[in-house]
Formats: C-alpha cells, sequence, structure tokens
C-alpha cells in the first residue's frame, strides 16, 4: 500500500503542538514533505524560537507517522523561523529588527527591568537574535543587570555598535553617563535620547527587541508609544491593589496608541521563606489573573519574591543565565515561550510588499 501526502497530513492534523495548543496543519507549519518508497521526510518550521522544544516535537511527529500502514523510515527537521510583525498603523517595521517587544510597568519597583533582561535571556537561550534597549533614562539598570561595560563605539561615525552581554545586544544611555549623574532632564530630551538609542544603534539582524520601558504613563510613555513601531507590549505588576492600580492604566495606554497587549506577568507573587519554605502571599494573590480577566487579555504567569533572583540581577548574571535549569529560569522561559508564540500569532508585517510610492513634480 503506497503512502500519499494526504495520508501524511491526516496524520499529522492529529498531532497537536504542545507550546500553541494547535496541530502542525492548520498552521501551515508542515512543509516540504516528500514520499520516496516507504520512506518519508519532512519539515516541521515553527514560528517562534523552540531550541529546548525540537527533540519533544520530532519524536511526536515521527511517532505519528510511523504508526501509519506500509511507513517505514521517516526524517523529520524542525527550524524555527521567526518573521516580522504588524505594527502601529502608520509606523514601518526597522529593517533590521523584527519585533519590538515594550515591557512596561504603570508604576516602578515591581521588578519590570528584571523581567525584561530575563525576558531576552530566555528567547535568546532558545536560539532567537535577541537584543535589549534600556528605555529607562532617568534610571538606567541594564548594564549592570547585565554585567555590562565600557562606552559602545562607532564604526562608520553615524551610529553606534551594541555592547553585548550573555549573547543578548545591548543598549543604554547607561553606557554613556557617569553611574552617580543623575539625568535632570526635560521630556523632550528624554524622547529624542531614546530615538537616538534605538535608530543609531547598528543592531545586527534582530528577531526581538526587548524595550525596558520607563515607569509611569506620561509623556515619556506616551511619546514612545506612538514613535517606535512596537509589536506588542507585556505588562509588569505585582498582586498588591495600588500596583494594580498603575499598571491597568499602562494597559490601557497600549491599547488607546493601537499597541496588542501580549499579556502580563505577575511579579513578587508568592514569599519562600529561605529558611523554612513557608510561601505567604505578602502582596496578596490573584491579583494578575483578575486584571487579565477584566481586559480579556493572557496571564503569561507568576515570578516568586526570592533571594536568589535580586542577588543574581544585581552580580550580572540574572536566573536565567546563573540557574538555566532552576524552577524560576523555567518560569521565565515558560513566559518568554508564551510571549514568542503571540507575537507569532499576530498579522504580518506586509509593508515590504508593498512598493514605495514617491510623485515627483516635473
Amino acid at each position: 500500500m503506497s503512502i500519499t501526502v494526504e495520508d501524511v497530513k491526516a496524520a499529522l492534523s492529529a498531532v497537536v503542538d504542545p507550546n500553541t495548543n494547535k496541530d502542525f496543519v492548520s498552521t501551515k507549519s508542515a512543509k516540504n514533505i516528500q514520499i520516496d518508497g516507504d520512506s518519508l521526510s519532512l519539515d516541521i518550521e515553527l514560528g517562534y524560537p523552540a531550541k529546548s522544544q525540537v527533540g519533544a516535537i520530532r519524536t511526536g511527529v515521527i511517532n505519528a507517522l510511523r504508526a501509519l500502514p506500509g511507513v517505514g523510515n521517516v526524517s523529520v527537521n524542525v527550524t524555527s523561523k521567526i518573521v516580522s510583525h504588524a505594527v502601529q498603523r502608520g509606523l514601518k517595521v526597522m529593517p533590521n529588527v523584527k519585533n519590538i517587544i515594550a515591557v512596561a510597568s504603570g508604576k516602578g519597583g515591581v521588578g519590570k527591568s528584571t523581567t525584561a533582561v530575563n525576558l531576552a535571556l530566555a528567547l535568546a537561550a532558545e536560539g532567537a537574535s535577541v537584543g535589549l534597549l534600556d528605555a529607562d533614562i532617568y534610571g538606567p539598570s541594564q548594564p549592570m543587570m547585565l554585567g555590562v561595560s565600557g562606552q559602545p563605539k562607532s564604526l562608520d561615525g553615524k551610529s553606534m555598535e551594541p555592547l553585548e552581554g550573555h549573547g543578548v545586544q545591548v543598549s543604554s544611555i547607561g553606557f554613556m553617563i557617569d553611574p552617580d549623574e543623575p539625568m535632570v532632564w526635560r521630556g523632550p530630551m528624554v524622547t529624542q535620547a531614546l530615538q537616538q538609542l534605538l535608530e543609531q544603534t547598528n543592531w545586527r539582524a534582530l528577531d526581538y527587541l526587548i524595550v525596558d520601558m520607563p515607569p509611569g504613563t506620561g509623556d515619556i510613555q506616551l511619546t514612545l508609544s506612538q514613535k517606535v513601531p512596537v509589536t506588542g507590549a507585556v505588562i509588569v505588576t505585582t498582586p498588591q491593589d495600588i500596583a494594580l492600580l498603575d499598571a491597568r492604566k499602562g494597559l490601557k495606554m497600549f491599547e488607546k496608541v493601537g499597541i496588542p497587549i501580549v499579556g502580563v506577568v505577575e511579579n513578587m507573587s508568592t514569599h519562600i521563606c529561605s529558611n523554612c519554605g513557608h510561601a505567604e502571599d505578602i502582596f496578596g494573590s490573584g491579583g494578575g489573573q483578575k486584571m487579565c480577566a477584566d481586559f480579556g487579555v493572557e496571564f503569561l504567569g507568576k515570578l516568586p519574591l526570592t533571594l536568589a533572583i535580586r542577588e543574581q540581577t544585581d552580580s550580572g548574571t540574572p536566573t536565567v543565565v546563573a540557574e538555566p535549569d532552576g524552577a524560576v529560569a523555567q518560569i521565565y522561559k515558560d513566559i518568554a515561550r508564551k510571549v514568542a508564540i503571540k507575537v507569532a500569532e499576530k498579522a504580518k508585517d506586509m509593508s515590504s510588499k508593498f512598493p514605495t510610492i514617491v510623485v515627483k513634480n516635473d
């Protein structure tokens, strides 16, 4: 009995990607199906970085195809292809940055920068090319968090090369000022500095640029949201009612300027005593989930309040690289995968498909 492409597709339609909960046929992930006698070969192309998931996905596909009558050898190649997705109306995707993800909070002190750096490192660990823009001009913390120092160099006198920490490209005003020097700047100067950091950094073929936004919902955030082509925003909050009040405002701000909310991360969710292991909800519980239910957005995950996260980040080796196989790093990686999948499910950027029309007066 000879095998047909339809047989293969029927078998694959019953195989569900454990990360997207969708089958490989309806998502058009199965490509280049080749049949040679009793031998099968095909590619599974994922829209998100999945270095740690390749083995399990390949095994699931192979097992499903080997169950078909008459099938002998099965060869499955699993790859990831990250593409650019749609941004706010009227803005163009940057040529060397496929997707920009803003990490924001309504107020300071909720662990936004810690979440941003671990999110970037988690995406990089899965095989993506990742950059991190420290947009918190008044309180740049990413140089310290990534353990990176020195001034960026310029090879052409016009743009500056990003520095690198743990495999992530990074640009920050913190590389150009004295750590003890306060940034006594008005809003327009800050906005201009942010745009220069974004556009004049020579980002090298990024799949994702994570933007560590300044806290709040003022002029800086609004201007940034209107001038930077953002694919989606991640909101960071704690379960505390006071933090949630401001996080809700931050979420509404992004909605007003046409930036989709990828989801919400709840930080400092539960404190685990380092001596006895007792768990206590110091800042309350369930606030992040309730906020997501109220606004119809995805709850990406929650992180514990632990001494290790603080110590690792302060030392320039954030949790995802300090303890890559640890329980907390796994939470960050799960959140990063959800973010990447949500981005992959968005409409693709089609601006490059259309010609640029220039009207000249002769």
